[in-house]
Formats: C-alpha cells, structure tokens, sequence
C-alpha cells in the first residue's frame, strides 16, 4: 500500500513537467514560424532602388553599343553574299542567252557584248549607261536601278583575235566573252561606276560597293552552227 501511494505520488509531477515541456516546445514552434513569415514578408519588400536600376541600365546599353556593330557588319556580309549568289545566276542566264542565240547582235538594246580592246578582254571599257547591258530581272517587278532592288544589269565584252571578223558580228566565229554583273543601284543617280574595275575587286563582306560589279567571270562562246571545241580550235590558231 505504502509502495503504491509513493508511486502516485512521484507519477503527478512527472506528468506536469511533460505538460509544461510541451507548452514551451508549441511556444518555440509558433515563436520560429512567425520569425520566418516576418522574414518572408521583408523579402518581398525588398526590391531594386533607383540607383541599382541606373546602373544596370549604364551596363546594358555599354554592351549593346559594343555589339551592335558586329551584328550590322555581320548581317551586311550575309546580305552581300546573298547578292554575290544572284547575280553569278545572272551571269549564266546571260551566258545561256548568248549561247542559244536569245540575244541577237544588232538588236537595240539586247544587251550584246561590245568589243574589247585587241588582245586585252579585261580592258573592256565599263557601260555608260543600264541602257548597254542586259538585264536580269530577279524580283519579278521589272528592271529598276532603285537601292534594294534584286535586279542585275549585265555587261558582255568580246574579243577574237580573228581579224577577219566584219561588221562587228562574232557569231559566226565564236569568240572569248567577258561577263560583268552590276547591282541595280549601280546605275541609279549620282553614282559612278569605276573606269577600271580590272584594277580592283569587289568585296566579299560589308555591304559591297554599288561602283564595281558584283560578279565578274569569263568564257568561251562558240561559233554559231560549229562544235564549241572546233570553234575554240580554230580561234586559238588565228594570229592577232
């Protein structure tokens, strides 16, 4: 009896003390969540202030002016490259016209090769105007010399060391063609086209230059009627 009272008697305060542990643990518990959600509602308080903005914006457009000019140089390459590609395929479909006889010599305004100085084909003086050349219209919106344009004026240059030709007519003999590709802008107004493109060669990035032709290539139009290596023979032979 004696050894049941003891026992009840120590069960009391073991049972109060594990009471109050839990109170002050719950305490601790609301004590810490309010601390984090006071913590959390500084966070979103927190932002930007107009200093830090000014100098974010000081280093964005430092950096957009230091690549900016890269990425206009980058595009006016792209776009010249784009150019180079259209008129070598202006250049073949002159060729090709010559070649099939679309382009008549004689015929005003055709666009037919003009002759080249004796022995110096690449010294064949520059057009004086669009209307020498042959023109190759890319857009579909008819031939203009506006900037922009897609469209192509192609110069020819003969020569045939032949001296029997008469009349300035190659065709019968065939002859050694110059082809000269210039953009539409190269003929709009106040620009002048280089006298001696022969002396310098267009270049291949940037946005070009409208003075020199985009594309310049040579090549062998045989004789009318002949076997191109037969006419091609028989040229080679002749003596100036």
């Amino acid at each position: 009896m004696n050894k049941l009272l003891k026992d009840n008697s120590y069960s009391q305060p073991l049972l109060l003390n594990g009471v109050k542990t839990e109170t002050e643990f719950s305490g601790q518990q609301v004590e810490s969540k309010f601390d984090s959600c006071a913590q959390k509602s500084k966070s979103r308080d927190g932002g930007y202030t107009i200093i830090e903005s000014l100098v974010a914006m000081i280093v964005v457009s430092v950096l957009m002016i230091a690549i900016a000019p890269v990425m206009a140089f980058s595009v006016a390459t792209r776009v010249q490259a784009r150019r180079v590609e259209l008129a070598t395929q202006a250049a073949k479909t002159y060729i090709d016209a010559l070649r099939t006889g679309a382009i008549k010599f004689g015929v005003s305004g055709s666009g037919f090769p003009i002759p080249a100085p004796a022995g110096k084909l690449a010294d064949a003086r520059v057009p004086a105007s669009f209307g020498e050349t042959y023109c190759v219209d890319m857009d579909g919106g008819g031939c203009t010399v506006i900037s922009g344009s897609k469209d192509f004026y192609v110069q020819g240059a003969w020569l045939n060391q032949d001296t029997s030709i008469t009349g300035g007519d190659p065709t019968s003999k065939g002859y050694q063609l110059l082809v000269r590709v210039y953009r539409a802008d190269s003929f709009a107004p106040g620009v002048t086209l280089n006298p001696t493109p022969q002396a310098k060669k267009q270049s291949v990035v940037g946005l070009g230059d409208p003075t020199m032709p985009v594309v310049e290539m040579s090549t062998e139009i045989p004789a009318s009627g002949n076997p191109s290596y037969k006419s091609i023979f028989d040229r080679l032979n002749k003596k100036p």
